[in-house]
């Protein structure tokens, strides 16, 4: 999966030591530039990704990562793992059309059919000269 946006946050880097030897991880917070922004955590987990990535706050970047979820003492946890972080000219952002046009929600008139004298009225459209209690148009 992937996610633009912008790093809104670096927390702190954590590090120890496993079975398999030191590792270091690091969590970055990125918002997104939608209608209604989302946030994201993700991590960076190794040091040499760390030092290739190069994350700093106010970066506008790309994420590609991977979600995934562990278990532990009966609780469940989603990890969001980055593998591979590319930044992104922050001039294009601006630049990138609308997923929606707004005017798409602006309806043009009907047009009106030609009248003719032996036409059936539907049942449901009110006669000439009658109110209807319910006005919607559906």
């Amino acid at each position: 999966m992937e996610l633009q946006g912008k790093v809104i946050a670096a927390l702190e880097a954590r590090s120890g030591v496993s079975a398999r030897g030191e590792w270091k991880a690091q969590d970055f917070v990125i918002e997104t530039h939608d209608a209604y922004p989302k946030k994201m955590v993700f991590s960076v987990f190794g040091a040499d990704r760390l030092q290739r990535f190069n994350i700093q706050v106010g970066q506008e970047i790309n994420v590609s990562f991977d979600i995934d979820a562990h278990e532990y003492n009966g609780r469940w946890f989603n990890s969001i793992r980055a593998f591979d972080v590319r930044l992104v000219d922050p001039n294009a952002v601006g630049s990138v059309p609308p997923a929606m046009d707004p005017g798409a929600f602006t309806a043009a008139p009907a047009a009106q059919p030609a009248a003719t004298p032996n036409a059936a009225a539907a049942p449901f459209a009110p006669q000439a000269g009658e109110q209807s209690a319910d006005d919607l148009p559906f």
